[in-house]
């Protein structure tokens, strides 16, 4: 079973950015392909970009250029890198993790943080 843990949320004022950390509770840098998806007052979940073991990585339209996501696999760390914040990013982001070579937004993903708070205003 691998547990994720999401940190680095917060508030920011638009234009603003943050960086959101996802630590697995297993090394995840070789065999698993991460996510991060999204949730906004309201709305269903949604993909918001995914790296998968062969360094491809997959955004959201509404992301795309200016969110960033990357993998320290020294520390086991996946990290999501969000610049130029709007006030429609805000919600809760989830890791999420799969034991599979290559994943997209789409894909199935198996385990699931317990999410961290991005409010952007």
């Amino acid at each position: 079973h691998v547990q994720l843990v999401e940190s680095g949320g917060g508030s920011v004022e638009a234009g603003g950015s943050l960086t959101l950390s996802c630590a697995p509770s297993v090394y995840t840098s070789s065999s698993y392909c991460m996510a991060w998806f999204r949730q906004a007052p309201g709305k269903e979940r949604e993909g918001v970009a995914a790296l998968d073991l062969e360094g491809v990585t997959t955004y959201a339209s509404s992301v795309k250029g200016r969110f960033t996501v990357s993998r320290d696999s020294r520390k086991n760390i996946v990290y999501l890198q969000m610049n130029d914040l709007k006030p429609e990013d805000t919600g809760k982001y989830y890791c999420a993790a799969v034991a599979v070579t290559s994943c997209y937004l789409r894909s199935e993903f198996y385990y699931w943080g317990h999410r961290t708070q991005v409010t952007v205003s």
